[in-house]
Parts: structure tokens; C-alpha cells; sequence
């Protein structure tokens, strides 16, 4: 179909015939023309060229077009399931861009994430938490004050190792496979934990966790400890440890517990009392401070014996095996010297925290 202006198209002659004229004739009456001559449709005719082609030569608006009007047409029919019409090639723009969003949008909260996290591991290198998840959870709230690993007894700092982890200074990373594997068959299978968590693993839940047993939060717990192994030498570990452990239904921490059970100072422990404090880590909400000093597992609950119970088997076997390996744990985990030798500072624990002071009052077992 030619395009331009009508003017410009060749003229063709129009043969009269006789009786009619073309305004008479039927806008779709071509009769009495000669095969070679192009007929000149009537004016009506003419409205619709130049409504389909346009007066000005150019066509009509790509919007106009006939192919335009099909495919908008076919864009109102509704899509059969899975959002694609028969012969259509093309994937749902709409739908891909939203999923390649909400791929990116999820992909940067974990990045954030995990970056945040990371510059959380890496901080508790030198900064000490004001609270864990463990304290936070406590209904009777908690008594905490942190002390250098440095200013703390030798002999509660061995007590820890024998009792709790002793291949603390001597293993790469939070656990071994091993050991991990054989904690999750006795765990599945209903039987005795055949290790216990490690110190790592035991920082990683008091900090950041709770006391559930579920394999899903024990598997958090083994991915939280293996990064802090990553972030923390195993002196800093300890130091975490004996910091934030529970030692009694509100006490958490050394400095705590040695002021609250025995009226002395962290860096004076012997190891009798050591071990008494360290036997309490299985189960910590079951003692009192007796009167005038000590343990006193007579409590209102009536599971004290649950803790005593732990106390007499730290009793039987951590003396020997720290008579057996001194003090040598201790430094192969990065704490060198002895407490007594090191200069006071303003943080050492000496003088016993006012919120025991008036527990024990509280408490009238002064």
C-alpha cells in the first residue's frame, strides 16, 4: 500500500458510463472500469484511507498500527497457568524482576548479617559483655563483675580446665568432629552425653543462647563456638568463661562467686574451695551461701542434691588431676605466672562488689 499524500499519487482516468455516475454507484460497485485503470473510490472510500494512512505521507501512529492493536488485544486476554500464552517466547518480565529483587534484597540482610556478627566475635577479643543471653533470661536477675583471667587463682583457673575442658589448650578449634559426631548419636538415640560441650561451646551458649536442648539449638551452638575459636585465642576464651559462667541461681562470674561463698577475693582461691565453686557448673540453681561461709545445698526447691551431687564428683577426681599436671594447662593456654604476683589494678576484684554485699545481707548469712 503506498504511503504519502493523495495529492501526489498519479491521476487516473474516470470513464463515465452511461446512465450512472460514480456518486450513483455503490461504494463497492468497480463494474465498467477498464482492467488497467485504477479506479478512484469514492469519498466515503477516501475518509477511510486517510483515517487508516493519513493525509501527511507518514502513516499512522505506531499506536495504530494493526500489528499494535492484535498484540494489545492479545494482552487482554487473561494468561493461561504459568503466565505464558501459547507462542509466546518471551518469560514474565514482571515476575522475573521481583524474584531477581527479593534475591538480592535477601542476599544483603545476610551479608549485613553475617558482617555484623563478625565484628561482634571479633569485639569480644577486648570488650567484655555487659549481659548474655543467659543473664538476660534469668527471672532473678544477675550479679556479674569481670575479672582479668590473670588475677584469678591458678588453682580455680586449673579446676576449670580438668573439669570442664581439658583439651581446651591443646585442640584446633571449638571440638573435634569426633567427639561432635558421638554427642549427636547419644543425643538422637535418647543416652548420656558421652563428652559434654566444650569451654568453647559453652561461652557460645551463656553469651548468645538459652538453656534448650534441642538438636537445632545445639547445632547453632556448635556453629557460634566454632567461630569465636576462629576470633579468640584460648586465653581470652577462658577468661570468658570464668567471667560469665553461673556459679548460683543469681551469680555469674568468679569475682562473684569466690565473694559471695567464701568471702575472699578470685586471686586467693585454694584448691579446695576452687573445686568446690567449679563443681557447681553443671548445675548452679541449686545452692546457697551457708551461714557465715560455704555451700549450702538445703534449698526450697529440694534439688539440692542435684548439685551436690556434681560437687562430690568434682571433689573425687579434679584435685588428683591437677596435683598430676600443676599448673601447666593453665599456661599452655596462655595465662602465665601466678595471680599473687601480678601489679593491683582498678579492676581486679580485691574488694567484694556491693550487690553481693547485699545479697548475703539480704540473705542474713553474714
Amino acid at each position: 500500500m503506498p504511503y504519502g499524500s493523495p495529492d501526489r499519487w498519479p491521476a487516473v482516468r474516470r470513464r463515465r458510463t452511461r446512465g450512472t455516475t460514480t456518486a450513483d454507484r455503490p461504494a463497492d460497485d468497480w463494474s465498467g472500469y477498464d482492467d488497467d485503470s485504477a479506479p478512484v473510490p469514492p469519498r466515503s472510500s477516501w475518509d477511510d484511507v486517510a483515517d487508516r494512512y493519513g493525509y501527511d505521507g507518514y502513516g499512522p501512529a505506531p499506536d495504530e498500527q494493526p500489528g499494535r492493536r492484535r498484540r494489545r488485544r492479545d494482552r487482554d486476554e487473561p494468561r493461561p497457568a504459568g503466565g505464558r500464552r501459547d507462542g509466546d517466547e518471551r518469560p514474565d518480565r514482571p515476575r522475573s524482576r521481583t524474584r531477581r529483587l527479593l534475591v538480592r534484597r535477601i542476599a544483603k540482610v545476610l551479608a549485613v548479617g553475617f558482617a555484623v556478627q563478625a565484628l561482634v566475635m571479633v569485639s569480644l577479643r577486648w570488650v567484655d559483655p555487659p549481659t548474655t543471653a543467659f543473664m538476660a533470661a534469668n527471672p532473678d536477675g544477675a550479679i556479674q563483675q569481670s575479672v582479668p583471667v590473670e588475677h584469678v587463682s591458678r588453682n580455680f583457673l586449673a579446676a576449670v580446665i580438668a573439669h570442664e575442658d581439658a583439651k581446651l589448650p591443646y585442640r584446633a578449634g571449638a571440638f573435634t568432629w569426633g567427639e561432635m559426631l558421638g554427642r549427636a548419636q547419644a543425643h538422637l538415640s535418647g543416652e548420656e552425653d558421652p563428652s559434654g560441650s566444650t569451654i568453647p561451646q559453652q561461652v557460645a551458649k551463656n553469651l548468645f543462647l538459652n538453656q534448650e536442648m534441642s538438636a537445632w539449638r545445639k547445632a547453632v551452638e556448635a556453629g557460634l563456638s566454632a567461630e569465636l575459636a576462629l576470633a579468640l585465642d584460648d586465653r581470652r576464651m577462658l577468661e570468658l568463661y570464668v567471667n560469665y559462667a553461673q556459679f548460683g541461681p543469681s551469680l555469674y562470674g568468679v569475682c562473684a562467686a569466690s565473694w559471695y561463698y567464701f568471702d575472699r577475693p578470685p586471686q586467693d582461691l585454694p584448691v579446695e574451695q576452687a573445686v568446690q565453686i567449679v563443681g557447681l557448673l553443671p548445675s548452679p540453681g541449686h545452692v546457697q551461701r551457708a551461714p557465715g561461709g560455704g555451700l549450702d545445698f538445703d534449698v526450697a526447691d529440694g534439688q539440692g542434691w542435684l548439685s551436690r551431687s556434681h560437687v562430690i564428683n568434682a571433689q573425687k577426681r579434679v584435685p588428683r588431676h591437677i596435683e598430676r599436671l600443676g599448673f601447666q594447662p593453665v599456661e599452655d593456654a596462655g595465662v602465665t605466672g601466678l595471680a599473687s604476683d601480678q601489679p593491683p589494678s582498678g579492676d581486679d576484684c580485691s574488694t567484694r562488689p556491693q550487690a553481693v554485699a547485699d545479697l548475703i545481707a539480704a540473705e542474713g548469712t553474714a
